[in-house]
C-alpha cells in the first residue's frame, strides 16, 4: 500500500488531518469517523487501542483503555476514546462467544444502537432488547460511519465452532455496515499468523493485518511496530475514502440497520422457543417411557 511505504510521519500527519468534508463528495451528513473494535475476550482490543494512541500521540504510553495481561475480559461498557478529532475508536465489551446469546448485543453495538460509555448486559430476553431498540430512538445516532475491526490473539488459533460464529458475525458486518470488518491479528510473533492469515481470507475478509501491540511491560518504541498499527488506521481510512466516493444517506442507513437487527432479534426469538419445545417434547417422551 502506497501509504504505508511512506515515512510513518507522513502517514500520521495524514491520520491527524483527515476530514469527512474532504471526501470526494464531502461529509454527506456524517461527521464522525468510528472503528468498532470486536473480539473475543481478552484478544487485545483494549491493548490495541492503549498502541494507537500511543502511536498517533507521540507521546508517554498509558494504559488508558485498562488492559490486561490475560485472556479475561476487563471491558464491559462500550468506551470510546478519540483518536483524532475526526477518528474515534470503540472498545466494546467482549464476548466469551459468538452465540446467540451474546450476539443480539454485539450487533446492537454495531449499529450504535447502545450509547457509548454505557454498561453492556447480555441478554436473550426478546422484550428487553426490543425495549432497548426503541429507547434509542430518544437520540438516534446517525452521523458516524463505521468501520468494522475485529481483533484475534494468534495465540489461540480458531477453533472448528469459532470458524463459523465468526464467519457468520463478518458476513454481518458487511449487511450491517456495508463493509467487510478489518481483521486484525495480535500476538503476532506467538503463531502461525499466516495460516490464521489464510483462515480469515477465506472466511470473505479482505483485509487481515498483524500487529505486535505496545504494552505497560514492552513499549520501547520501535519502527516496526509504528508502521503496522499507522497500516492499521490507514487502512480504515483508505475504506472510508472509498465508500464516501458514492451517495449515501445516513438517516436511511441507520434505518436499515434497525431493520436487520430486529429481524435477526425474531429470528432468535423464534429458534429459541423451538428449542424449548423439542426440549419439553423430549421430556416428556422420556417419562412416558419410564413409566411404562
Amino acid at each position: 500500500m502506497a501509504g504505508y511505504e511512506r515515512t510513518s510521519d507522513h502517514v500520521r500527519d495524514f491520520i491527524q488531518c483527515f476530514s469527512l468534508n474532504n471526501c470526494a463528495l464531502g461529509s454527506q451528513g456524517y461527521n464522525r469517523v468510528l472503528l468498532q473494535l470486536f473480539g473475543y475476550m481478552g484478544h487485545g482490543k483494549s491493548t490495541l487501542i492503549n498502541s494507537c494512541k500511543y502511536v498517533l500521540d507521540d507521546g508517554e504510553y498509558h494504559n488508558y483503555a485498562k488492559a490486561s495481561a490475560s485472556h479475561q475480559s476487563v471491558t464491559y461498557s462500550r468506551t470510546a476514546y478519540p483518536l483524532t478529532d475526526t477518528i474515534t475508536i470503540v472498545d466494546n465489551r467482549g464476548c466469551a462467544t459468538f452465540n446467540t446469546y451474546e450476539t443480539g448485543e454485539i450487533y446492537a453495538q454495531l449499529g450504535n444502537f447502545i450509547p457509548l460509555n454505557e454498561l453492556v448486559e447480555w441478554t436473550n430476553n426478546y422484550e428487553q432488547m426490543i425495549y432497548r431498540l426503541e429507547d434509542s430512538e430518544m437520540d438516534p445516532n446517525f452521523t458516524d460511519f463505521t468501520i468494522p475491526v475485529f481483533v484475534y490473539s494468534i495465540k489461540k488459533g480458531l477453533a472448528e465452532g469459532e470458524k463459523k460464529e465468526t464467519k457468520e458475525f463478518i458476513d454481518n458486518c458487511r449487511k450491517m455496515t456495508g463493509v467487510y470488518p478489518i481483521v486484525v491479528l495480535t500476538n503476532k510473533t506467538c503463531g502461525d499468523f499466516k495460516q490464521a492469515e489464510k483462515e480469515f481470507l477465506l472466511m470473505g475478509v479482505e483485509k487481515v493485518i498483524k500487529v505486535e501491540n505496545y504494552t505497560m511491560e514492552d513499549h520501547g518504541r520501535t519502527q516496526g511496530r509504528h508502521k503496522e498499527i499507522l497500516h492499521l488506521l490507514y487502512s480504515v481510512l483508505e475504506d472510508v475514502n472509498f465508500q464516501m466516493k458514492f451517495k449515501r444517506n445516513p438517516r436511511k442507513e441507520r434505518v436499515e440497520r434497525k431493520k436487520f437487527l430486529l429481524k435477526f432479534l425474531h429470528e432468535r426469538e423464534v429458534k429459541q422457543k423451538l428449542e424449548q419445545m423439542r426440549r419439553q417434547e423430549t421430556t416428556i417422551v422420556v417419562i412416558k417411557l419410564e413409566e411404562n
